[in-house]
């Protein structure tokens, strides 16, 4: 496929979304590749990638192996992630703690938005159809309402952590943030990553050093996921392409609950940074809603989240000229 420079910045900016997207729990940068037409390219580049490349590189030399693997794209997609969730994190943590209601009104527009969009993908509707979605949606709503575990205080830990959140990062409609919250690494991922940039920028190489040995650990998790769960989602989407689409609707459906804007807080814990955090809540009406429920502005940053889909959306359409 031949694509020009600004192809390739296109796809850059689509990984920028991406990256925004996985920051926060209950988004799924999935969805984002899903909606903006490269979900399928990128699950099929990962599994390209395996030993093989490097006998076709010492036979036909680096740049047959870069291209067997689609790595122009990927090295576009990735860096628009890697930027994107580097310049992020502490952005997103802030909104977290002072605008937690219109940050999650957006968000909730935007996987709304995506639900309608990848359901619409669906041919030929059926009872199995139907049945997938509603015991797909059943078990996303449970896991919303599941307690994290305590912070991981294990290299192990972290591995698993990063193996399991990348195979949600990757699978529309699941949030590998919002996993990272159910197993109590949430935090410890943001200040890793808030961390490795501050101590660099600082030249405090004790925060430095300490950073990137979470990252790196995380890091090799989600390199294995990656590369074990793409080969199962390449083979899912060429054979089982509706009933895919229909889990993952199920899936997308479900996760509305844990991105509801108004929340009661039902228990909370102090952080490693002696800060006190939420570790339980339950959805309520605006009208329940202790404090201002921001009930305007919601609605308005739900509509922009939905209309942002629509361009995404519009983006999309253009993946087969890209």
């Amino acid at each position: 496929m031949h694509r020009r420079f600004l192809d390739y910045l296109i796809i850059t900016f689509k990984g920028i979304a991406m990256g925004a997207a996985d920051v926060v729990p209950g988004v799924s940068g999935g969805t984002i590749a899903f909606i903006s037409g490269i979900y399928e390219e990128l699950i099929e580049s990962i599994d390209k990638i395996n030993l093989g490349v490097f006998k076709v590189w010492k036979k036909e030399g680096f740049k047959t192996a870069w291209k067997s693997i689609n790595g122009s794209f990927l090295l576009a997609l990735f860096s628009g992630i890697a930027i994107s969730i580097l310049s992020l994190a502490k952005l997103i943590k802030w909104l977290l703690h002072n605008e937690p209601i219109l940050l999650w009104s957006f968000f909730f527009g935007l996987v709304l938005a995506s639900i309608i969009y990848i359901a619409k993908q669906i041919k030929g509707w059926s009872p199995k159809i139907i049945i997938a979605i509603i015991l797909t949606s059943a078990i996303s709503y449970y896991i919303t309402l599941a307690e994290p575990f305590a912070s991981p205080d294990s290299p192990f830990y972290l591995l698993f952590c990063g193996f399991i959140a990348i195979i949600a990062m990757i699978l529309p409609g699941v949030s590998g943030a919002f996993i990272l919250l159910i197993l109590g690494a949430y935090q410890t991922a943001i200040d890793t990553i808030n961390n490795l940039r501050d101590g660099l920028f600082t030249g405090n190489m004790d925060l430095f050093k300490d950073a990137l040995l979470k990252f790196v650990l995380l890091a090799i998790g989600a390199v294995i996921g990656l590369k074990v769960f793409s080969k199962a989602l390449n083979w899912m989407f060429k054979h089982q392409k509706n009933l895919t689409l229909a889990i993952l609707t199920g899936f997308m459906v479900g996760s509305l609950n844990k991105i509801w804007p108004w929340k009661k807080i039902l228990k909370t814990r102090v952080n490693s940074e002696g800060d006190e955090v939420v570790l339980l809540d339950q959805s309520i009406l605006p009208s329940s809603y202790d404090g201002d429920n921001q009930i305007v502005l919601a609605i308005i940053f739900v509509v922009v989240g939905f209309a942002t889909i629509l361009i995404l959306e519009g983006l999309g359409s253009q993946k087969n000229k890209v």
